[in-house]
């Protein structure tokens, strides 16, 4: 086995792991890189090109994901934490207005309120919204009952 197949076959981050793959079949199984995007990662030409540019300026090191720059978040870590616990005990849930004070009341930030959309969703949070249901979905009997009730009128 070779170094690179037993990178590939110990690496736990997806990412990597896909990448490890290209370089993988290029450099060992001799394919072309675009044709290994395209045909089997279902990726881009350009993307394959990139990735093989790293590996061949930076080896293995190269295909890791680095960390990308950017504005640090407005809360800090810690506070984020604390805010995020709170909003997973309440027994009833929360509505954004809810959240939003809770989290001027935690950090001191003020976001506005279409932002705390995103920063639930960032956080793991998923808007929790009452939706029609769909009579495939009712079980026998309730389909049973409904045309029952429906043939009485």
């Amino acid at each position: 086995m070779s170094e690179l197949e037993r990178l590939y076959k110990a690496e736990s981050d997806p990412e990597v792991k896909e990448r490890l793959l290209l370089v993988l079949k290029v450099e060992e199984d001799g394919m072309v890189p675009s044709r290994v995007a395209e045909e089997l990662l279902h990726r881009s030409r350009t993307w394959a090109s990139e990735w093989m540019a790293r590996y061949r300026q930076e080896g293995v090191d190269g295909l890791k994901t680095r960390p990308k720059s950017g504005r640090p978040p407005d809360i800090p870590p810690e506070v984020a934490l604390r805010i995020q616990k709170k909003l997973k005990e309440s027994k009833q849930g929360w509505t954004t207005r809810q959240a939003y004070e809770l989290i001027v009341k935690e950090s001191g930030v003020k976001y506005h309120h279409k932002h705390i959309y995103k920063v639930l969703h960032r956080w793991g949070f998923k808007q929790k919204v009452p939706r029609k249901v769909h009579i495939n979905t009712a079980s026998d009997e309730e389909k049973e009952s409904f045309k029952k009730g429906r043939g009485k009128s």
